[in-house]
């Protein structure tokens, strides 16, 4: 918000920074547990320890409340790093995998092993917990990490410029600081993963970069999230809920409800509810509100409000102030869902909100499936047949039914988009998972085997293709409980037995 010079990395830097992460990821001490509990404990005191700095970062970039903050980046954030340290002896165990005929005698695991230098791009909406959370996730898996910050957040960017090598060990975690140019020139080096949280646009470009190295991506991107409301909704509920996930961080929030779907005879008494909200959360002039945030700059200010421009039908809010980058929560009624700021491409990412009217809840359904998949979709309705049919018959990343945007701090659910919304998921094992590489482990007892397995040699033969046959194609089910279970891997020993004792091999 107040002028201040970003901190740059030398773009000429940056292959030498990947270099030294990869010799701190060669050299293993990021595979031992111990190490990786050390860091994610360092990352967690960092945030106790200087947390009036980063509060204070965030407000001068966004005007965020210490509150706001707390609730939306530091609670799931922290919450992510001690789960993480709560669970790392349990995720980074073998995974045994069931056995079928042919490999009862064989052990089989599947093992996560670190990926290796791993980039994260940050964005500016959330420049703490976009930036940590993977971060920590990453941590857990065992790799090494080049952080990239977003330019917009400068205070926020200069802060953990200094802090992370303070915390961190500085062979295996880097901060590369810096604008387009700067960010150009970490595409070009090589990573073993690439995550990336912006804009569809952007998106594609860092795909597009990783596909020269074949680097695989976690893509967090946006979209416009839709709100579905229907008659059977508790509407005071739903207008405060709205609410809140609409007007946090001035609307500058990826899973935020972009607009609403709703029937006409809910559609005044919804809206007068999101008033009322309003004026709780804000009080009469929001712009006096000391829980209200401001847009990140003047270029972002001017395409929102590019979208009030020259409309009537504002039943709430409207008014801006370009020196103050303030826009007021602003509710716009009676939009027609060929209105521009309907737009698919149009993510309004400020505090406007479109109310939509619509027939009924297929044409809803039939609305949103007609567009991009979402990174959210949110429903609210006390009515399970209309639970289960936008579940069936809508995609988006995330679904959230009677609420929005919570479902970000559910550690045991995976955050993550789909289709032009994003490709992958983190939080909570997920983001372990997505570090790491699952490596299938097979041993085997060539004495024990071998009887067996040499069906498999030249010259082949119609009897040793039937033996395969019947240990590689299993019966189809017609149903399954433990007794049948049980049954099955009786006659499974049997039938393995046999077939040793067919081949002339014997088992005492």
């Amino acid at each position: 918000m107040d002028e201040l010079t970003l901190r740059e990395v030398e773009s000429n830097a940056i292959p030498n920074m990947v270099a030294q992460l990869r010799k701190g990821f060669d050299s293993g001490k990021t595979r031992e547990k111990s190490f990786r509990v050390k860091q994610l404990r360092r990352l967690f005191d960092m945030l106790e320890e200087q947390e009036d700095k980063i509060m204070e970062a965030g407000y001068r970039d966004l005007r965020k409340c210490k509150h706001e903050m707390v609730l939306t980046e530091f609670l799931s954030l922290k919450g992510e790093i001690r789960n993480a340290i709560n669970h790392l002896d349990q995720w980074m165990q073998p995974e045994h995998v069931k056995k079928d005929l042919a490999n009862l005698i064989n052990t089989l695991s599947v093992r996560r092993e670190p990926l290796g230098v791993i980039c994260i791009f940050s964005a500016w909406n959330y420049p703490v917990i976009l930036l940590l959370q993977p971060l920590a996730a990453a941590i857990a898996a065992g790799n090494a990490v080049l952080l990239k910050p977003s330019d917009l957040a400068i205070h926020t960017s200069n802060l953990f410029l200094d802090l992370i090598p303070q915390y961190l060990d500085k062979e295996c975690y880097a901060v590369a600081a810096g604008g387009i140019p700067l960010s150009q020139a970490v595409l070009k080096e090589k990573f073993d993963h690439i995550l990336y949280t912006g804009s569809s646009p952007v998106g594609k470009i860092v795909m597009k970069a990783a596909a020269e190295h074949l680097t695989p991506v976690t893509l967090e991107l946006g979209g416009k999230n839709p709100c579905i409301v229907d008659q059977s909704a508790n509407l005071k509920v739903a207008g405060k809920r709205i609410a809140w996930g609409k007007y946090t961080n001035a609307g500058q929030t990826c899973l935020a409800p972009d607009y609403v779907l709703c029937q006409k005879s809910i559609k005044d008494e919804l809206v007068e509810h999101i008033k009322a909200a309003v004026k709780q959360f804000y009080g009469e002039d929001p712009k006096e509100s000391k829980d209200f945030g401001r847009i990140i700059n003047s270029r972002h200010f001017d395409r929102i409000e590019a979208l009030l421009k020259g409309r009537d039908n504002l039943t709430l809010g409207g008014e801006t102030d370009k020196d103050d980058l303030y826009i007021a929560p602003t509710i716009i009624t009676d939009v027609e869902l060929k209105d521009a700021i309907m737009d698919e491409e149009n993510e309004i990412f400020g505090p406007i909100l479109p109310i939509v009217v619509v027939d009924d809840l297929d044409k809803a359904i039939e609305f949103i499936n007609k567009r991009e998949k979402p990174l959210a979709l949110y429903a609210f309705t006390s009515d399970s047949a209309a639970k289960e049919k936008i579940t069936t018959r809508t995609s988006s990343g995330g679904l959230s039914f009677n609420d929005v945007m919570v479902h970000f701090a559910v550690l045991t659910l995976p955050f993550g988009g789909v289709g032009n919304s994003g490709q992958g998921a983190y939080h909570g094992k997920f983001g372990f998972d997505a570090f790491s590489h699952k490596k299938a482990c097979y041993s085997t007892f060539p004495a024990m085997t071998e009887p067996l397995m040499k069906i498999r040699y030249p010259p082949y033969t119609d009897r040793n293709i039937n033996i395969a046959k019947s240990l590689l194609i299993p019966k189809e089910k017609s149903g399954s409980n433990w007794m049948s279970n049980v049954f099955l891997t009786i006659a499974a020993a049997v039938v393995l037995a046999a077939l040793l004792h067919f081949l002339g091999y014997s088992l005492y």
